[in-house]
Protein backbone atom coordinates (compact mmCIF):
# COMPACT_ATOMS: atom_id res chain seq x y z
CA UNK A 1 0.00 0.00 0.00
CA UNK A 2 1.56 3.73 -1.27
CA UNK A 3 1.76 5.85 2.05
CA UNK A 4 -0.21 9.22 1.34
CA UNK A 5 2.27 11.93 1.21
CA UNK A 6 1.18 14.94 3.46
CA UNK A 7 2.29 18.27 4.06
CA UNK A 8 0.96 20.76 7.11
CA UNK A 9 0.85 24.74 6.43
CA UNK A 10 1.00 26.68 9.85
CA UNK A 11 2.63 24.64 13.13
CA UNK A 12 1.89 26.69 15.83
CA UNK A 13 0.13 24.92 18.96
CA UNK A 14 -2.70 23.08 16.93
CA UNK A 15 -0.57 22.72 13.80
CA UNK A 16 2.12 20.76 15.60
CA UNK A 17 -0.35 18.37 16.59
CA UNK A 18 -1.48 17.64 13.56
CA UNK A 19 2.55 16.80 12.26
CA UNK A 20 3.35 14.36 15.26
CA UNK A 21 -0.05 12.60 14.58
CA UNK A 22 0.37 12.05 10.45
CA UNK A 23 4.22 11.31 11.80
CA UNK A 24 2.60 8.18 13.87
CA UNK A 25 0.37 6.95 10.84
CA UNK A 26 2.41 3.98 9.30
CA UNK A 27 0.42 4.66 6.04
CA UNK A 28 1.58 8.14 5.76
CA UNK A 29 4.48 9.56 4.90
CA UNK A 30 5.13 13.26 6.65
CA UNK A 31 6.46 15.31 3.90
CA UNK A 32 7.21 18.47 5.15
CA UNK A 33 5.85 21.88 7.17
CA UNK A 34 5.84 24.80 6.43
CA UNK A 35 5.63 27.95 8.44
CA UNK A 36 5.86 31.85 8.05
CA UNK A 37 7.96 31.94 11.25
CA UNK A 38 10.95 30.04 9.53
CA UNK A 39 12.50 29.10 13.26
CA UNK A 40 9.03 27.72 14.02
CA UNK A 41 9.08 25.25 11.05
CA UNK A 42 12.46 24.22 11.37
CA UNK A 43 11.89 23.54 15.11
CA UNK A 44 9.12 21.35 14.03
CA UNK A 45 10.64 19.67 11.19
CA UNK A 46 13.45 18.46 13.46
CA UNK A 47 11.61 17.42 16.09
CA UNK A 48 9.57 15.18 13.43
CA UNK A 49 12.28 14.16 11.57
CA UNK A 50 10.95 15.79 7.94
CA UNK A 51 11.62 18.95 6.03
CA UNK A 52 10.76 22.22 6.48
CA UNK A 53 9.49 25.26 4.52
CA UNK A 54 9.27 29.03 4.98
CA UNK A 55 7.31 29.39 1.82
CA UNK A 56 4.01 26.34 1.49
CA UNK A 57 3.77 26.87 -1.87
CA UNK A 58 7.28 24.91 -1.97
CA UNK A 59 5.56 21.96 -0.40
CA UNK A 60 3.04 21.67 -2.71
CA UNK A 61 4.27 19.88 -5.45
CA UNK A 62 5.44 16.86 -3.04
CA UNK A 63 2.15 16.14 -1.53
CA UNK A 64 -1.22 14.21 -1.82
CA UNK A 65 -3.05 16.42 0.87
CA UNK A 66 -2.12 19.11 3.33
CA UNK A 67 -3.62 20.13 6.90
CA UNK A 68 -4.26 23.64 6.73
CA UNK A 69 -3.66 25.16 10.41
CA UNK A 70 -2.89 29.15 9.82
CA UNK A 71 -5.14 31.79 11.18
CA UNK A 72 -8.58 31.66 9.94
CA UNK A 73 -7.89 34.80 7.79
CA UNK A 74 -5.54 33.15 6.19
CA UNK A 75 -7.56 29.74 5.41
CA UNK A 76 -9.10 30.61 2.20
CA UNK A 77 -5.75 31.86 0.20
CA UNK A 78 -3.91 28.86 1.87
CA UNK A 79 -6.76 26.81 0.28
CA UNK A 80 -7.13 27.94 -2.95
CA UNK A 81 -3.76 27.67 -3.85
CA UNK A 82 -3.42 23.91 -2.12
CA UNK A 83 -6.70 23.15 -5.07
CA UNK A 84 -4.71 24.17 -7.51
CA UNK A 85 -1.60 22.17 -6.88
CA UNK A 86 -4.77 19.15 -6.89
CA UNK A 87 -4.46 18.89 -3.28
CA UNK A 88 -6.81 17.47 -0.74
CA UNK A 89 -6.95 19.43 1.82
CA UNK A 90 -8.17 19.63 5.24
CA UNK A 91 -8.78 23.02 6.81
CA UNK A 92 -9.58 24.01 10.84
CA UNK A 93 -12.13 25.29 12.08
CA UNK A 94 -13.87 28.09 11.04
CA UNK A 95 -13.50 27.16 7.35
CA UNK A 96 -13.40 30.97 6.27
CA UNK A 97 -14.36 34.17 8.06
CA UNK A 98 -16.34 34.47 4.71
CA UNK A 99 -19.41 33.12 3.11
CA UNK A 100 -17.67 34.59 -0.20
CA UNK A 101 -14.32 32.17 1.13
CA UNK A 102 -16.55 29.11 1.66
CA UNK A 103 -17.44 29.27 -1.63
CA UNK A 104 -14.95 29.81 -3.71
CA UNK A 105 -13.12 26.77 -1.70
CA UNK A 106 -15.76 24.17 -2.57
CA UNK A 107 -16.42 25.41 -6.24
CA UNK A 108 -12.73 25.03 -6.64
CA UNK A 109 -12.37 21.65 -5.09
CA UNK A 110 -15.69 20.06 -6.66
CA UNK A 111 -14.48 21.54 -9.99
CA UNK A 112 -11.21 19.62 -9.76
CA UNK A 113 -12.55 16.90 -7.85
CA UNK A 114 -10.90 17.55 -4.66
CA UNK A 115 -11.63 16.51 -1.40
CA UNK A 116 -12.11 19.16 1.41
CA UNK A 117 -12.71 18.21 4.87
CA UNK A 118 -13.64 20.52 7.81
CA UNK A 119 -11.53 20.34 11.01
CA UNK A 120 -14.65 20.11 13.41
CA UNK A 121 -12.90 17.93 15.95
CA UNK A 122 -16.22 17.17 18.19
CA UNK A 123 -17.69 15.34 15.70
CA UNK A 124 -14.87 12.84 16.55
CA UNK A 125 -14.98 13.57 20.06
CA UNK A 126 -15.86 9.52 21.27
CA UNK A 127 -18.34 10.54 23.66
CA UNK A 128 -20.48 12.32 20.84
CA UNK A 129 -19.87 9.61 18.09
CA UNK A 130 -21.23 6.95 20.86
CA UNK A 131 -24.17 9.37 21.86
CA UNK A 132 -25.62 9.62 18.09
CA UNK A 133 -27.43 5.91 18.04
CA UNK A 134 -29.23 7.10 21.40
CA UNK A 135 -30.71 9.70 19.46
CA UNK A 136 -34.42 9.79 17.93
CA UNK A 137 -36.10 13.30 18.18
CA UNK A 138 -34.60 16.05 19.94
CA UNK A 139 -36.69 18.19 21.86
CA UNK A 140 -34.64 20.69 23.45
CA UNK A 141 -30.80 21.03 23.31
CA UNK A 142 -28.72 22.66 25.75
CA UNK A 143 -25.10 23.68 24.69
CA UNK A 144 -22.65 25.17 27.43
CA UNK A 145 -18.77 26.05 26.18
CA UNK A 146 -16.67 28.15 28.84
CA UNK A 147 -13.63 28.51 28.84
CA UNK A 148 -10.52 31.02 30.60
CA UNK A 149 -9.07 33.51 27.52
CA UNK A 150 -6.55 32.24 25.01
CA UNK A 151 -4.98 34.82 22.56
CA UNK A 152 -4.65 32.04 20.24
CA UNK A 153 -8.47 32.21 18.75
CA UNK A 154 -9.31 35.65 19.43
CA UNK A 155 -8.79 36.85 15.85
CA UNK A 156 -12.64 36.04 15.34
CA UNK A 157 -15.66 36.50 17.00
CA UNK A 158 -16.31 34.15 20.28
CA UNK A 159 -19.34 32.68 18.06
CA UNK A 160 -16.81 31.57 15.17
CA UNK A 161 -13.95 30.93 17.42
CA UNK A 162 -16.59 28.33 19.92
CA UNK A 163 -19.98 28.49 19.56
CA UNK A 164 -19.65 27.06 15.88
CA UNK A 165 -18.46 23.78 16.95
CA UNK A 166 -22.02 23.25 19.18
CA UNK A 167 -23.26 24.75 15.91
CA UNK A 168 -21.73 22.02 13.65
CA UNK A 169 -23.12 19.49 16.13
CA UNK A 170 -26.54 20.41 16.70
CA UNK A 171 -27.23 20.84 12.93
CA UNK A 172 -26.26 17.45 12.90
CA UNK A 173 -28.43 16.00 15.18
CA UNK A 174 -31.47 17.95 14.63
CA UNK A 175 -31.58 17.16 10.47
CA UNK A 176 -34.26 20.02 10.25
CA UNK A 177 -34.11 23.53 8.63
CA UNK A 178 -34.13 26.90 10.64
CA UNK A 179 -37.16 28.67 11.94
CA UNK A 180 -35.70 31.54 14.08
CA UNK A 181 -32.55 32.58 15.52
CA UNK A 182 -32.03 34.99 18.57
CA UNK A 183 -29.01 36.37 20.30
CA UNK A 184 -26.84 38.54 22.26
CA UNK A 185 -23.72 38.60 23.32
CA UNK A 186 -20.85 40.91 25.26
CA UNK A 187 -17.10 42.64 23.95
CA UNK A 188 -15.60 42.26 27.19
CA UNK A 189 -11.32 41.78 26.28
CA UNK A 190 -11.24 41.59 22.18
CA UNK A 191 -13.00 44.19 19.80
CA UNK A 192 -15.50 41.52 19.03
CA UNK A 193 -18.00 39.63 21.37
CA UNK A 194 -15.99 37.86 23.95
CA UNK A 195 -19.28 35.96 25.36
CA UNK A 196 -22.88 34.78 23.37
CA UNK A 197 -25.90 33.59 23.48
CA UNK A 198 -28.03 32.07 20.87
CA UNK A 199 -31.54 30.14 20.28
CA UNK A 200 -32.53 27.98 17.22
CA UNK A 201 -35.67 27.06 16.85
CA UNK A 202 -36.36 24.58 13.86
CA UNK A 203 -39.35 23.83 11.91
CA UNK A 204 -39.50 20.65 13.66
CA UNK A 205 -40.24 21.81 17.00
CA UNK A 206 -36.78 21.36 18.59
CA UNK A 207 -34.99 24.13 20.37
CA UNK A 208 -31.01 24.66 20.86
CA UNK A 209 -29.93 27.09 23.35
CA UNK A 210 -26.46 27.39 23.28
CA UNK A 211 -24.06 29.88 25.51
CA UNK A 212 -20.53 30.01 25.04
CA UNK A 213 -17.61 32.53 26.37
CA UNK A 214 -13.59 32.51 26.13
CA UNK A 215 -13.75 34.43 29.37
CA UNK A 216 -14.51 32.32 31.52
CA UNK A 217 -11.88 30.95 35.33
CA UNK A 218 -13.64 27.25 34.74
CA UNK A 219 -14.03 25.22 31.62
CA UNK A 220 -17.22 23.85 30.93
CA UNK A 221 -17.88 21.89 27.62
CA UNK A 222 -21.55 20.39 27.86
CA UNK A 223 -24.23 19.65 25.82
CA UNK A 224 -27.76 18.27 27.07
CA UNK A 225 -30.08 16.81 24.98
CA UNK A 226 -33.84 16.30 26.02
CA UNK A 227 -36.05 14.13 24.18
CA UNK A 228 -39.38 11.85 24.23
CA UNK A 229 -38.83 9.17 27.26
CA UNK A 230 -34.97 10.26 27.74
CA UNK A 231 -32.22 12.12 28.43
CA UNK A 232 -28.72 12.62 27.51
CA UNK A 233 -25.95 14.67 29.30
CA UNK A 234 -22.90 15.12 27.15
CA UNK A 235 -19.18 16.10 28.93
CA UNK A 236 -17.22 16.72 25.83
CA UNK A 237 -13.89 17.63 27.99
CA UNK A 238 -14.40 14.22 29.76
CA UNK A 239 -15.46 12.09 26.81
CA UNK A 240 -18.67 10.98 28.85
CA UNK A 241 -22.33 10.27 28.49
CA UNK A 242 -25.36 9.64 30.66
CA UNK A 243 -28.38 8.21 29.14
CA UNK A 244 -31.41 8.32 31.44
CA UNK A 245 -34.26 6.73 30.63
CA UNK A 246 -38.08 6.39 31.51
CA UNK A 247 -38.92 3.03 32.80
CA UNK A 248 -42.60 2.31 33.45
CA UNK A 249 -44.23 3.22 36.76
CA UNK A 250 -43.28 1.28 39.91
CA UNK A 251 -46.36 -0.44 40.36
CA UNK A 252 -45.88 -1.01 44.12
CA UNK A 253 -44.11 2.44 44.89
CA UNK A 254 -46.43 5.66 44.11
CA UNK A 255 -46.94 5.16 40.33
CA UNK A 256 -43.76 8.05 39.59
CA UNK A 257 -41.47 7.09 36.88
CA UNK A 258 -38.25 5.33 36.90
CA UNK A 259 -35.43 6.52 35.75
CA UNK A 260 -32.85 4.16 34.51
CA UNK A 261 -29.11 5.87 34.34
CA UNK A 262 -26.10 4.80 32.04
CA UNK A 263 -22.66 6.31 32.32
CA UNK A 264 -20.33 5.54 29.21
CA UNK A 265 -16.69 6.99 29.23
CA UNK A 266 -14.25 6.69 26.64
CA UNK A 267 -10.75 7.32 25.74
CA UNK A 268 -10.21 7.69 22.15
CA UNK A 269 -8.17 10.56 20.77
CA UNK A 270 -10.46 13.30 18.75
CA UNK A 271 -7.83 14.91 16.74
CA UNK A 272 -6.57 11.45 15.41
CA UNK A 273 -9.38 9.97 14.96
CA UNK A 274 -10.52 12.64 12.43
CA UNK A 275 -6.91 12.69 10.66
CA UNK A 276 -7.05 9.19 9.91
CA UNK A 277 -10.81 9.78 8.32
CA UNK A 278 -9.43 12.25 6.13
CA UNK A 279 -6.74 9.65 5.17
CA UNK A 280 -9.31 7.24 4.75
CA UNK A 281 -11.09 9.66 2.51
CA UNK A 282 -8.04 9.99 0.86
CA UNK A 283 -7.52 6.72 0.16
CA UNK A 284 -11.09 5.54 -0.83
CA UNK A 285 -11.98 8.99 -2.51
CA UNK A 286 -14.99 9.56 -0.06
CA UNK A 287 -16.81 12.20 1.23
CA UNK A 288 -15.60 13.41 4.53
CA UNK A 289 -18.01 12.95 7.27
CA UNK A 290 -17.69 16.92 7.88
CA UNK A 291 -17.24 18.14 4.09
CA UNK A 292 -16.47 21.85 3.19
CA UNK A 293 -20.39 21.83 2.41
CA UNK A 294 -21.46 21.02 5.74
CA UNK A 295 -18.54 23.39 7.60
CA UNK A 296 -20.36 25.74 5.15
CA UNK A 297 -23.98 25.06 6.91
CA UNK A 298 -22.24 25.97 10.71
CA UNK A 299 -20.18 28.90 9.08
CA UNK A 300 -23.65 30.65 7.65
CA UNK A 301 -25.33 30.10 10.82
CA UNK A 302 -22.61 31.89 13.35
CA UNK A 303 -22.59 34.83 10.64
CA UNK A 304 -26.41 34.24 11.29
CA UNK A 305 -25.63 35.24 14.96
CA UNK A 306 -22.76 37.37 14.92
CA UNK A 307 -25.18 40.25 12.65
CA UNK A 308 -27.60 39.38 15.47
CA UNK A 309 -25.18 40.49 18.03
CA UNK A 310 -23.49 43.19 16.24
CA UNK A 311 -27.22 44.86 16.22
CA UNK A 312 -27.20 44.46 19.90
CA UNK A 313 -23.87 43.83 21.61
CA UNK A 314 -22.97 44.93 25.33
CA UNK A 315 -19.35 46.11 26.24
CA UNK A 316 -18.88 45.65 29.26
CA UNK A 317 -15.38 45.83 30.63
CA UNK A 318 -13.33 44.10 33.05
CA UNK A 319 -16.73 41.75 33.27
CA UNK A 320 -15.16 38.00 33.52
CA UNK A 321 -17.58 34.78 33.50
CA UNK A 322 -17.15 32.29 37.06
Amino acid sequence: MNKIKIGVIGVGYLGRFHAEKYKNMADVELVGVADSHPGRALQIAQEMKTRHFNDYHEMLSLVDAVSIVVPTKGHARAALDCLDYGVDIFIEKPMTVTMEEADAIISKAESCQRLVQVGHIERFNPAVMAMEQYITNPIFIEAQRLHAFNPRGADVDVTLDLMIHDLDIIMNIVKSPLKHVLAMGASVITDTSDMANARLVFENGCTANLTVSRVSKTSTRKLRIFQQESYISLDYGKKEIWISKQLPANQAGNGLPRDDTKQFTFTDDALETELKAFILNIRERSTPMVSGREGRTALKIAHQIIELINDFRIEHPNLITQ
